[in-house]
């Protein structure tokens, strides 16, 4: 897919001042102090359902973290229906999949930013077998070399009750968060999406609630702690 314009708005870095970005900073906060004696450098974020704005809430995370001065590498895993390219306006030509495919290096599938200290690798070509890329020595390998180089990986998922492919990718996390649509996603739906992290032994440090207000449906409220029921 060649250069796309972004439909989504990146409101941390367009509007840092409003209480949505400060919210995001407060996430980011949570984050870092969530495990004091852990490492919080891989950081995966997924959804039960698709449409919970899980991808909206990768790139802003990922734009706070850059933010704070630190070297942040934002990787968009959702082969099968990837988004990370049309928030940043980037291509998809090339990515993830080439660079486990061993078609590029890992340093040609990663893309500047317009956001200081941010970088980004787009999904790529949708594979036949994503499940089997994403648990392969490759993808092991590349997030080894990329903890190397970055202070903070921000890794998109696809929703994690719909393929396995989330639950692979947070067994490889320091931390995995969960975002909630809390106009449209049940409890009981919410709580299987918990179980299927706790099977792989993940450690689920947040919860995001997703349009608490629907007069404004683009606020984001957050509940965090190591209780994540929704």
């Amino acid at each position: 897919m060649s250069r796309s314009t972004p439909k989504w708005n990146l409101i941390t870095e367009t509007n840092p001042k409003s209480p949505i970005s400060e919210g995001y900073r407060m996430l980011r906060t949570n984050i870092e102090y969530s495990a004091i004696d852990q490492s919080m450098q891989i950081i995966m974020v997924t959804s039960s359902k698709p449409n919970e704005g899980k991808s909206t809430t990768s790139a802003n995370i990922a734009v706070a973290f850059a933010q704070s001065n630190k070297r942040v590498l934002l990787i968009d895993a959702d082969m099968r229906k990837p988004t990370q390219h049309h928030i940043f306006g980037k291509s998809n030509r090339i990515g993830l999949t080439t660079a486990l495919f061993q078609q590029k290096e890992l340093s040609d599938v990663v893309q500047m930013t317009n956001t200081d200290n941010l970088w980004f690798i787009p999904a790529g070509p949708t594979p036949p077998n994503p499940s089997e890329l994403l648990s392969s020595r490759r993808m092991a390998a590349l997030l080894e070399a990329t903890k190397k180089t970055y202070d903070v990986i921000v890794i998109d998922t696809p929703p994690i009750l719909f393929v396995t492919d989330a639950q692979i990718v947070a067994a490889q996390s320091d931390g995995v968060v969960l975002v909630v649509d809390s106009g449209k996603v049940k409890k009981d739906i919410a709580a299987k999406a918990k179980a299927s992290l706790d099977h792989v032994k993940a450690k689920l440090i947040g919860v995001v609630l997703n349009n608490v207000n629907r007069k404004h449906s683009d606020s984001y409220y957050y509940y965090y702690g190591e209780k994540s029921e929704a």
